[in-house]
């Protein structure tokens, strides 16, 4: 079983694609996690992907998508996999469905995990950390006791640069744009499965499960 986990930043994708890949028993792949462990290997691929990341551009498509077949290889991905930060694009997903057929292989289902644009603004734009312990807050559901303080050490709490609102919405923006052409090329082909993200993380998660459950039956 091969699952993508699609979710706007704030929507908990990670968190619950994570889970869900426990409960299923299906190896969790991350890319930005590949990525990192790209940085300890000397395969020739993971070669590759270090010339571009030491230059702080995007990896190639073609690198990560050879790295991403290389990886569900692996002996513990014989059960399946949950896809969690690719494909990002409607270019992506195409090249790793073609990809995937020369293996005999194919996208199962594609969970979208859909949050508004309101409650995702909520959610990035009121995280603060901690100057000195790097604690993090959110002012509607971590606040700290006294506000502006860290309830640690007492340090000053600031925002960073990319969790502002308007640095959020701009995030946003780019990621609907992206995605919009992405959910249309997955909805077409019949593998879409639209979740409801807001809510208790357990309570996502039981949407998809269920939601994947019902996916499976052809």
């Amino acid at each position: 079983m091969y699952i993508v986990f699609l979710g706007a930043p704030g929507a908990g994708k990670g968190t619950q694609a994570a889970t869900v890949a426990g409960k299923l028993k299906l190896a969790h792949i991350a890319t930005g996690d590949m990525f990192r462990e790209a940085q300890k290997q000397e395969t020739e691929l993971a070669k590759q992907a270090r010339v571009y990341m030491e230059k702080g551009v995007l990896v190639p498509d073609d690198i990560t998508i050879k790295m991403v077949l290389e990886r569900i290889s692996a002996p513990d991905c014989e059960q399946g996999v949950i896809f969690d930060g690719f494909p990002r694009t409607l270019e992506q997903a195409k090249a790793l469905d073609e990809a995937l057929v020369k293996q005999d292989k194919m996208i199962d289902n594609v969970v979208y995990i859909k949050v508004s644009e309101a409650e995702l603004l909520e959610r990035l734009s009121g995280r603060w950390i901690c100057r000195q312990c790097q604690t993090p807050y959110h002012m509607v559901n971590s606040p700290p006791r006294t506000k502006g303080r860290c309830d640690r050490c007492g340090g000053e709490l600031y925002q960073r640069p990319d969790d502002t609102p308007e640095t959020v919405k701009e995030r946003l923006r780019v990621y609907f744009a992206e995605t919009a052409p992405l959910i249309d090329y997955h909805n077409r082909a019949g593998k879409l499965l639209e979740v409801d993200g807001e809510g208790g993380v357990d309570e996502v998660r039981e949407r998809i499960l269920e939601s994947l459950e019902k996916g499976s039956v052809k």
